[in-house]
């Protein structure tokens, strides 16, 4: 794979303290800047900030993926095939409820990829996997 630069993505919370707790506790990511309505965090290398926001939100939206209830509005990174089974560990000895429990697809295929959704405190949908081969990643 090509060297991939870090990406940048905000994303609106309804509580910091909370997010902060899940964010650097559960999920391990370093704490970087932050104000009275925001904090940055580096999740692998990637900058995440976390707004506060005032208004309610609304239930998001899902589309039928291999026979389960996939979020349409949901974010994450692709790990490493160790890297993956080591969060999923972290995220169940946390007791973090799953979306989608950590599983397997297309198994033996092109594209066999492990992942796994769940939400942060403020039901942001948060998608983990990994390729058995990253140059399967865009295959077709």
């Amino acid at each position: 794979m090509n060297n991939i630069r870090p990406f940048h993505v905000a994303f609106p919370v309804n509580n910091l303290e909370a997010t902060r707790s899940f964010y650097a506790i559960v999920l391990g990511c370093k704490v970087g800047r932050s104000a009275e309505r925001w904090i940055d965090f580096d999740l692998y290398g990637h900058q995440i900030s976390a707004h506060l926001v005032d208004e309610d939100r609304k239930a998001a939206a899902t589309n039928a993926v291999d026979g389960k209830n996939v979020p349409v509005l949901h974010w994450g990174v692709i790990l490493e095939w160790g890297q993956w089974d080591t969060l999923a560990e972290r995220l169940k000895q946390h007791g973090i409820k799953f979306v989608i429990e950590p599983y397997i697809r297309f198994k033996g295929e092109v594209g066999e990829q492990a992942t796994m959704f769940f939400l942060d405190p403020s039901g942001n949908a948060l998608e983990f996997k990994s390729f058995k081969n990253d140059a399967s990643i865009f295959a077709t």
